[in-house]
């Protein structure tokens, strides 16, 4: 798919801000926080033009049962957040980095739980065998790139959060319900390839 390589190459050439899971909420402050890096993994296959998204599981402290890119924080081995992104989808989904060209990053997204996180685009070249992390991941599924690059696909919602109604954005896709910092994520690269 060389027209999307070029169209993603453009469009992440792009200059944008920092994005925050406080965007939709100008009542509502970040506080100040120590935030820890991390990186997660925009995987468009090469060859179908899907997105390869996670459901996480629901045994886990930290948003139980959520869409997520596949990804996580930085560790001490990790050179750069790209690095740290590629260990965890690895990790997490069992894609190996050797079938990964990485097209670039959009800018970080500051998230309610203290992380700096970079979002790394790339193409997948090669089909894989997809194998869930146990502890962490209990489905992988891909949505198609072009549902999430619609604008219209995504919608603005809120819940209760700490005493106050936080907004959010949203982009379902049957059964999965996308939303928070991935949400966020990934209409910050709808808007840039729009």
């Amino acid at each position: 798919m060389p027209d999307l390589r070029q169209r993603l190459t453009a469009a992440l050439a792009r200059r944008g801000d920092v994005s925050s899971d406080f965007d939709l909420n100008p009542d509502i402050s970040a506080p100040q926080r120590k935030l820890t890096a991390a990186g997660v993994l925009i995987g468009i296959s090469e060859t179908t033009g899907q997105v390869l998204l996670t459901k996480r599981s629901p045994r886990l402290k930290h948003h139980p049962g959520q869409i997520a890119l596949p990804g996580g924080r930085q560790d001490p081995t990790d050179a750069t957040p790209v690095a740290a992104a590629l260990r965890e989808a690895h990790e997490e989904i069992g894609l190996p980095s050797s079938i990964v060209d990485v097209i670039g990053t959009l800018p970080p997204h500051q998230t309610v739980t203290n992380y700096h996180v970079t979002p790394v685009v790339a193409l997948v070249r090669d089909r894989f065998d997809h194998v869930a992390e146990a502890g962490e991941v209990s489905e992988i599924f891909e949505v198609p790139l072009d549902h999430l690059l619609d604008l219209r696909n995504y919608r603005v919602e809120g819940r209760h959060w700490q005493g106050r109604k936080r907004l959010y954005y949203t982009v379902p896709f049957g059964p999965y319900y996308i939303w928070g910092a991935t949400g966020r994520i990934l209409r910050g690269l709808a808007e840039r390839m729009a």
